[in-house]
């Protein structure tokens, strides 16, 4: 992944307010990098952005080959099927389908699906045992424990992270970690996650802090 002179503003009661002010930001395959920075220094934006969830308002993405910046809105949504892998602090699990079937969604939807990888999957996320249930039948940390799951059941390139333990207590919070490290990098995914945790950005190869919309040293 590669983001060069990223720009983006919204417009407020008194104009535009820049919230990315030229980031330049690089990950390489199977790298993990933490982003950090005070709420409303940009972090989610950016990754939003990278996901293809807003439009920059100058400045490139790039996902291996894939100018993101220069997709429509079909483009950017095979993007998130078939490339990406997003995992938020909300669980926005489908409460309508079983824990198989919403960890089967993604890989599904990618056209990527492979039975034994969601069987390894659930061994390695401890969720073997609970595959007929449904979301509101497991605790916080198994549904985000799902929530991993989906997003690495299409081998994504990419990984993106929004505050994934934030919903958490911090016992269950390191192990979900745990998990989604491991098994980004038997899936060969690139990490990139969002926290306000120093603690936990120890745990990534490299960290990046934002400040005011521009990248500082950590």
């Amino acid at each position: 992944m590669r983001v060069a002179g990223l720009t983006k503003s919204y417009v407020g009661p008194q104009g535009p307010l820049p919230v990315l002010r030229g980031v330049d930001l690089a990950l390489t395959a199977g790298e993990s990098l933490a982003l950090m920075g005070e709420s409303g220094s940009g972090k989610s934006t950016l990754l939003h952005l990278v996901a293809g969830l807003d439009h920059a308002d100058d400045g490139a993405i790039h996902v291996d080959d894939i100018e993101v910046t220069k997709l429509d809105d079909e483009g950017r949504a095979a993007l998130r099927r078939k490339t990406l892998g997003v995992v938020f602090q909300q669980f926005n699990l489908v409460p309508s389908l079983t824990i198989g079937d919403n960890l089967a969604l993604q890989a599904r939807l990618a056209g990527r699906f492979d039975m034994g990888w969601r069987d390894e999957l659930a061994q390695r996320l401890g969720l073997s045992g609970l595959l007929d249930r449904y979301p509101e039948q497991l605790s916080g940390g198994q549904q985000q424990r799902v929530a991993v799951g989906r997003a690495l059941a299409p081998r994504p390139r990419l990984l993106l992270a929004d505050e994934p333990t934030g919903n958490l207590d911090e016992a269950t919070g390191d192990a979900v970690l745990d998990l989604l490290l491991e098994l980004s990098a038997t899936a060969g995914a690139a990490v990139l996650m969002v926290t306000h945790s120093a603690r936990l950005a120890a745990r990534l190869d490299r960290r990046a802090m934002l400040s005011a919309g521009r990248l500082v040293a950590p």
